[in-house]
């Protein structure tokens, strides 16, 4: 039974409770005093309040006599570990030794299956670790990596300091909270993109991109490696957000590396990881890679040709059972994901070069595809055009807090629509943010994006594109200049579609373009 007794605050009244209940010789399970109460837990058969109160009748002060369910120490204790089993990561709680003192029911399904782990509370930490208790007791919070019931965990450790009367501090215990690398990974994965990418996201309606979208879509569901070729800018990242965000490991982390960023070392470690004291500068507790804190997703290898030959040997071996060692380590480390890599450059040259190793390529292109350049796709431009201003406008309104959406006019659009585009999508949507960042009216006009055109592009005098034969193809001066005469009028009459107009921007006569127009036979679409 657990009883509060309140009473007056006198000094020793409590000692007395305690007293007249030695002298029932019941046995007191735990007692907790505060100012003007005292709660007792008594283990003793048959008792009732009649007999608390009959044996405190002499004990001057007592006020009242009730049964409550819980001591207040128990009370927080339980409320404690309500929340501390709300927490979906392992949590324990170690004493200086090594002990473990209180776990939440996370930790509990971790080492249920474990026959010795049956008592967890009381055993020593090491039973389930292959490090010793000592490098979990530090003076400072701390993260490493830590295996626990043979699975591996990135493990935050926070130190339990005690202070003595004296003023000293030590550390008496810590509190380690173990995160799954899935969870990390997915966190990771949130940090490099802040919104699902799904094929309702990849936008155009021309002929290749519904069928990537249709290739894409079926790839989704099949577990194997994907290779994905086309220009800078063209989205191969969105394709494979895509796969990913439509296969069975949609719900597991996507994470991106581009392999021309990184040099060689770093490259390998982000990757693979790397265990204590692997190099100089390592983390003293080791860092999982990329490969582990992708566990059941999806890996985006973008820029697979930038990838020494000793990686790509290291990416052969991981691809052949997936299992790997971290650098500088000796387990051996399993991994499910699925690898999605990209590249812009021409493999099946690189492997004539010997700067690609074939038996790589066959591994990775299990699955392809290849998307078109811009220029190749120009009634998506439209789409794009309208989508990218869009998106521009809101930014800008936002920052003046207020204004409307510009709309393209007809010319600008024929002057998008003319436009190469070497830099792909990406570059269209570079230049379409700079204009609607610069324009004041409810319409974008020609001059606008021309303008942008030539401010952004690497030769500013090649807004036309113009491809001019080689010299050893020219025939005579007089043929040259007919042919660039004739794709400069065919490329630039749709943007300045009168005579006049066409003749201003040439800055020649009138007579002249309508003369040149007539001689090639050009007319407006």
């Amino acid at each position: 039974m657990r009883v509060k007794i309140q009473s007056t605050d006198r000094i020793g009244i409590s000692q007395e409770i305690l007293a007249a209940f030695a002298l029932q010789a019941w046995n007191l399970k735990a007692v907790e005093v505060s100012t003007e109460f005292t709660f007792v837990h008594i283990e003793h058969s048959p008792l009732s309040l009649d007999d608390i109160n009959h044996c405190l009748v002499k004990v001057k002060g007592v006020i009242s006599i009730k049964e409550v369910a819980l001591l207040p120490i128990e009370q927080r204790e339980n409320h404690l570990q309500t929340l501390l089993d709300r927490m979906p990561d392992p949590i324990i709680d170690i004493d200086n030794k090594g002990i473990i003192l209180a776990v939440n029911s996370a930790t509990h399904k971790l080492t249920r299956k474990d026959s010795k782990a049956k008592a967890i509370i009381g055993l020593s930490i090491e039973h389930f670790i292959e490090q010793k208790y000592q490098n979990l007791l530090t003076d400072k919070a701390n993260t490493l990596s830590l295996a626990f019931n043979g699975k591996t965990y990135l493990a935050e450790i926070t130190p339990v300091v005690s202070t003595y009367a004296s003023g000293l501090d030590q550390i008496t215990g810590a509190m380690i909270t173990l995160r799954s690398m899935t969870a990390i990974g997915r966190q990771l994965a949130l940090m490099q993109t802040h919104h699902e990418q799904s094929f309702d996201n990849i936008i155009g309606k021309s002929a290749s991109v519904l069928l990537i979208k249709e290739q894409s879509e079926r790839f989704a569901k099949l577990d194997l490696p994907v290779l994905i070729g086309g220009e800078t800018g063209t989205g191969k990242e969105l394709i494979a957000r895509a796969l990913h965000q439509s296969s069975n490991r949609s719900k597991a982390p996507f994470l991106a590396i581009n392999c021309a960023a990184l040099p060689e070392q770093l490259l390998e470690s982000e990757l693979f990881g790397y265990s204590a004291g692997a190099f100089t500068g390592a983390k003293k507790s080791g860092k999982p890679g990329l490969i582990e804190l992708a566990e059941g997703g999806s890996i985006f290898l973008d820029e697979i040709a930038e990838m020494t030959t000793y990686l790509q040997a290291k990416l052969l071996r991981f691809l052949q059972d997936f299992s790997y060692r971290r650098v500088g380590g000796t387990k051996e480390l399993h991994a499910n994901v699925r690898i999605i890599s990209a590249s812009h450059q021409n493999l099946a040259k690189l492997i004539s070069q010997k700067l690609f190793r074939e038996d790589l390529y066959y591994r990775l292109n299990v699955l392809s595809l290849d998307l078109s350049p811009l220029r190749e796709r120009t009634d998506d431009i439209l789409l794009l055009a309208t989508h990218f201003i869009k998106n521009a406008a809101k930014q800008v309104m936002q920052a003046e807090q207020g204004g409307e959406t510009p709309k393209l006019s007809e010319q600008a659009l024929r002057l998008l629509q003319a436009y190469h585009w070497p830099g792909n999508i990406r570059q269209l949507q570079n230049i379409l943010f700079s204009v609607v960042a610069l324009n004041t009216t409810p319409v974008i006009e020609a001059k606008a994006v021309e303008q942008a055109l030539t401010k952004f592009s690497h030769h500013p005098r090649d807004e036309t594109s113009i491809d001019v034969n080689a010299p050893q193809a020219v025939i005579d001066w007089s043929s040259a200049q007919e042919e660039f005469e004739e794709k400069l009028l065919s490329q630039l009459y749709p943007l300045f579609p009168t005579t006049r107009k066409l003749a201003e921007r040439l800055q020649v006569s009138h007579n002249k373009v309508a003369m040149k127009l007539r001689k090639y036979g050009i007319k407006l679409p």
